[in-house]
């Protein structure tokens, strides 16, 4: 059993109507049938959303993610329509919602790889391939592979994992011409980001990307490039072979598997609540990453 441990009710706004409630966003569409998208505060690790929240985070990811789609604007077209609040909209939705394209979406999640870690490198340790592609012999946790991979997965349910799925079998699900243009448009976005995190002493180890149609153009969707959907590492830190430290909610992995906090994973409990000290040290990664990023102060 996993999922929300506390599964908030949506607000209820006037001319929105809601739509959706996923592990960190609220989904509402407007009169014009436009989406309104807020990213909340909620955390969530091994397929629970957490009870307590992490302040500030919904503010970093919209902005962090608006900050990246100004970097890839002439690689992809994106889904934002605009950043006003709408009207009748609660003043704390300010610097967490967008208006955005109602997209056709692809359900697939695009998964791009430059170096082998996580489910990645479980399945290389026991076939040498991630997603039916082969890789040298060698490659330990943290290696940098000899170029991006597109591991695509299928996007699952709140409480539930994604898995990892071949090219071939994207190619089944949404067509031959679909699948390439995820894949190309994927490593287009990926290798940009890469060069641009490099530029600023991170390793963008990996990360993940929604892709929706309008017509035939193929849009770029939902958040980008944040510590919710990729693994950013201090390069300075960077050593293959072990663990490495990393931008995003690992203090809150490490706290729920740690003695401390007297939760068993394997068990169907939810975790407990998480206490000052990890939601502290957890919202300054965020902060942390958002700022050597963009290279802007938080606020």
């Amino acid at each position: 059993m996993s999922g929300f441990v506390e599964k908030p009710e949506p607000l209820q706004v006037p001319g929105l109507v809601h739509l959706h409630t996923g592990k960190v966003r609220e989904l509402y569409q407007n009169e014009a049938g436009d989406l309104v998208m807020v990213a909340s505060d909620r955390i969530s690790a091994y397929d629970w959303v957490l009870p307590t929240e992490i302040p500030d985070k919904g503010r970093v990811l919209t902005q962090l993610s608006l900050w990246w789609f100004e970097q890839l604007a002439d690689l992809v077209p994106n889904h934002v329509l605009s950043t006003e609040l709408p009207s009748g909209a609660p003043a704390d939705w300010e610097g967490r919602a967008l208006v955005c394209k109602s997209l056709r979406m692809v359900p697939v999640e695009c998964v791009a790889r430059g170096y082998l870690t996580g489910s990645g490198l479980a399945e290389y340790n026991e076939t040498r391939t991630v997603c039916g592609l082969a890789l040298p012999e060698g490659l330990v946790d943290g290696s940098e592979l000899p170029a991006p991979i597109f591991t695509p997965a299928t996007k699952a349910d709140v409480g539930e994992h994604d898995e990892n799925v071949s090219y071939e079998e994207v190619a089944r699900q949404v067509g031959a011409d679909t699948a390439a243009r995820l894949r190309q448009a994927t490593l287009a976005v990926y290798s940009r980001a890469r060069d641009i995190a490099r530029e600023r002493g991170i390793v963008l180890a990996d990360t993940k990307f929604e892709f929706g149609f309008v017509g035939d153009d193929l849009i770029l969707a939902d958040e980008v490039l944040t510590p919710d959907s990729s693994r950013f590492w201090p390069a300075d830190q960077w050593q293959p072979g072990r663990a490495q430290p990393s931008y995003d909610k690992q203090f809150v992995r490490d706290w729920l598997t740690s003695a401390e906090s007297g939760w068993d994973r394997k068990s169907e409990q939810p975790p407990p609540p998480l206490p000052r000290q990890v939601v502290d040290a957890t919202r300054a990664k965020y902060v942390e990453a958002y700022e050597r990023l963009t290279g802007l102060s938080w606020s």
